[in-house]
């Protein structure tokens, strides 16, 4: 495979869509024949409390799951409609769209032996993904029953009509199954399983330290003949991410995903001799740089205080200093890239300090005799370096239009904790995930009503019946037509009331040694299952 020389213009053409690859170099995977064996060790990006991908699904949690619990599909380069099979080989929907048909695998098995069927989709689909995942709550919010008329059918019967194209987008990432026979009957969100994972995948949960590592080791029963190739899979977790560059030229580790390695030092990386750097790999993973705001404090459920809020922020100078020019300034919850669902005619909110004390002033907030009109608390995300920059710079901003933020800085189970389940916090800097649909990510983000605890969701007390019943309509819109157009009023609608603030829009960047081959060679390489990755020895 030949390097890929990185820039800002190939970054920003690789996540505007698949196809785009084809300007990075394009796909010539590596002609040599595979040689199996070998441990492939990757910088650790976090230490999830719920390991388990149906429960969360969430791109921490699905780097290191996806090797281990598979999807009913994975998204795909190449194959129809974006997917290529994994425990179903085909898929289909009715045309009242009551119903979605899926045809299963056969000859998998789970990593302790008994046969995968059915009637662990089954399980999985009721009690799991509709009743404790964070975007399963959506996508299968109509789910009523699971036919499985043999061991290798399953059919998913709605009580209500809906769309058969958010079910196939929400393929890879809503439907990790998980085993019936280990789960039932059981607390499901407290099983240890949820730790040490048990799966249908390449390879199997082999053990974990907790601020050191983990470790998977190959499944020698995997469905997929000759794979996976690798013996085993180390994330190794490092003190400092930004030593992410050195571990790598220094060959203690071999890959860094999810811009690990800073942006700062993607330059100077690109030419040492031995690492390559990738900007494909996560066209199906577009992040969004947003802000979060508790309405449950009284000054932030005042409409002026968060135009104020939205005012303070200078997109331009989030975009070339703190990503460097690896992103795009956002002025809604879908991507520019997404031509179906994208809305252009939106509120937007220039970088104007002085409109911002305005907006305060108005709101009846003035600065006191120290300058401060009030005090709020805020928790940037642990996830990125990029994150905990913009918390310094918000913090910044907000100081000049006269906020004091205070900033909490916590590791990613106290973040999740205190935002998603105790709501222990004012504002805070968060990077929900983009994924081929608005229902999948964006209405989650929304919708009212959610119970406490649910992880990358609405936890800000904030209700809008609007834009609830927007939600609800698209939900079981079958013309697709029809469906984008209650989306693009939804985008115009949350840009009026701004619930949270989208700022940028962004991708990452993978580094490897060049003997790791087989990379980046799907839209969500990161969180696919790597089952044909290998190490030149």
């Amino acid at each position: 495979m030949s390097r890929i020389i990185l820039n800002r213009r190939a970054f920003l053409a690789a996540t505007a869509s698949a196809g785009a690859i084809a300007a990075l170099g394009g796909r010539g995977w590596a002609a040599e024949q595979p040689v199996k064996g070998g441990r492939l060790i990757v910088a650790g990006d976090s230490e999830p409390a719920n390991l388990n991908p149906a429960i969360v699904a969430s791109n921490g949690v699905f780097f290191v799951a996806s090797k281990v619990i598979e999807p009913l599909a994975e998204q795909s380069y190449e194959g129809k409609d974006g997917l290529s099979p994994r425990l179903a080989t085909s898929w289909e929907g009715s045309p009242d769209g009551l119903s979605a048909t899926f045809k299963l695998r056969e000859g998998v098995t789970w990593h302790d032996g008994k046969p995968f069927t059915s009637a662990d989709v089954a399980f999985s689909a009721l009690e799991v993904w509709k009743k404790l995942q964070n975007l399963g709550r959506v996508v299968f919010k109509n789910l009523d029953s699971v036919d499985t008329p043999d061991d290798h059918t399953a059919i998913l019967k709605f009580s209500q009509p809906t769309p058969f194209q958010l079910i196939r987008n929400a393929l890879p990432v809503v439907t990790s199954v998980v085993p019936k026979h280990i789960y039932e009957g059981t607390d499901i969100a407290k099983n240890p399983a949820n730790q040490q994972l048990v799966g249908t995948g390449p390879f199997k949960f082999g053990e974990y330290k907790p601020g050191e590592y983990y470790l998977l080791k190959r499944n020698d029963a995997y469905w997929q003949k000759d794979e996976p190739l690798l013996d085993e899979i180390v994330y190794q977790f490092l003190p400092d991410r930004a030593a992410a560059g050195n571990a790598l030229e220094a060959e203690q580790i071999q890959l860094a995903a999810f811009s690990a390695v800073p942006l700062a030092d993607l330059d100077r990386i690109s030419k040492v001799p031995g690492l390559k750097v990738y900007a494909n790999g996560y066209e199906g993973l577009t992040y969004q740089l947003i802000v979060e705001i508790n309405h449950r404090r009284k000054e932030l459920a005042d409409l002026k205080v968060r135009q104020a809020i939205a005012h303070a922020i200078d997109h331009d100078f989030v975009v070339k200093t703190i990503f460097l020019g690896y992103a795009k300034s956002s002025s809604g919850p879908v991507p520019a890239y997404d031509k179906t669902f994208f809305e252009p005619d939106v509120t937007k909110y220039a970088f104007d300090p002085a409109k911002a004390e305005a907006l305060l002033d108005e709101a009846g907030y003035k600065r006191g005799a120290d300058g401060n009109r009030f005090t709020l608390k805020l928790l940037p995300a642990p996830f990125f370096n990029e994150t905990k920059q913009f918390g310094d710079y918000l913090r910044q901003a907000l100081a000049k239009i006269g906020i004091d933020a205070l900033i909490v800085s916590n590791d990613t189970p106290a973040h999740l904790k205190a935002v998603y389940t105790d709501h222990d916090f004012d504002i805070t800097v968060a990077t929900p995930v983009y994924r081929s649909d608005p229902a999948i990510s964006t209405t989650i983000l929304f919708e009212s009503g959610l119970p406490a605890g649910v992880p990358f969701s609405n936890q800000y007390g904030y209700a809008n019946a609007d834009i609830d019943k927007l939600i609800k309509d698209a939900a079981s819109t079958i013309d697709a037509d029809k469906r984008a157009g209650l989306y693009k009023e939804l985008q115009k609608k949350a840009a009026d009331d701004l619930p949270l603030i989208n700022v940028a829009e962004f991708s990452f960047i993978t580094v490897a040694r060049d003997s790791v081959q087989n990379v980046s060679d799907n839209p969500r390489w990161a969180v696919s299952n790597w089952s044909n990755v290998w190490v030149k020895p």
